[in-house]
């Protein structure tokens, strides 16, 4: 869920952005980098802004009236590093509260932080922890990408809750109940993005491994990832 413009306290709404800009700048520094040194990634590099878009602006119906829908942002977060995404999804999400009015500009910040920030950096974590068990590269791609969408959720429930605490039950009543709302749709959500990534990143195996390797996703040579 992308917060609704107007819909934070101006204060909660200042303090996120306050949070997301440091992530933003080292992003756009790290991209900088990124294309000076390496600059046939270029195209890469859109087309992992270009599916974060795409999964993050189409939303679907939740059965608990409100809505739910994929990030994107873990396919980037595992290639380039979380850094990139901080930027990237703070860029897609400027346009889709402009173009699309999902999201906000009031409440961008905390959009930056749980969806471009919180989400890539957890899939980024949960990708290279499952390498260093020597998980299935597969697989280590599908909690990956799942783990990113669902912490993007939860923190957007978090940052609901700071907001909107039950009278009774206080910030973590709060949070159970914003978090309950989206759950029902947005676990089997989060498995389809991760198998969705994992199709895409085998097909970048095959056809821009040379891209992957450069990365440090795949290993240097060809012998080392075959075995």
């Amino acid at each position: 869920m992308h917060i609704a413009e107007g819909f934070l306290p101006p204060l909660h709404a200042a303090i996120w952005s306050a949070l997301a800009a440091p992530f933003v700048v080292a992003g756009a520094r790290r991209v900088n980098r990124l294309l000076r040194d390496q600059p046939q990634l270029q195209l890469l590099l859109a087309a992992s802004g270009a599916f974060a878009f795409l999964l993050s602006a189409l939303k679907l119906p939740s059965i608990t009236g409100s809505s739910s829908h994929a990030t994107g942002v873990g396919l980037g977060a595992m290639l380039f590093g979380p850094s990139v995404m901080a930027l990237l999804g703070a860029i897609v999400l400027c346009f889709q509260a402009l173009l699309l009015a999902h999201g906000g500009l009031t409440t961008l910040g905390a959009n930056v932080f749980a969806l471009a920030v919180v989400g890539p950096w957890v899939a980024f974590a949960i990708l290279r922890g499952a390498r260093r068990l020597h998980a299935p590269f597969a697989a280590a791609v599908f909690v990956a990408a799942l783990s990113g969408n669902l912490a993007t959720y939860l923190t957007t429930a978090g940052q609901l809750a700071l907001a909107f605490p039950d009278p009774a039950s206080g910030v973590m009543g709060s949070f159970l109940k914003f978090a309950a709302v989206f759950a029902p749709t947005q676990l089997p959500l989060a498995a389809v993005e991760g198998l969705l990534t994992v199709s895409i990143v085998n097909f970048l195996r095959e056809y821009s491994g040379d891209e992957l390797r450069a990365l440090e996703v795949l290993p240097a040579s060809r012998a080392a990832e075959a075995g």
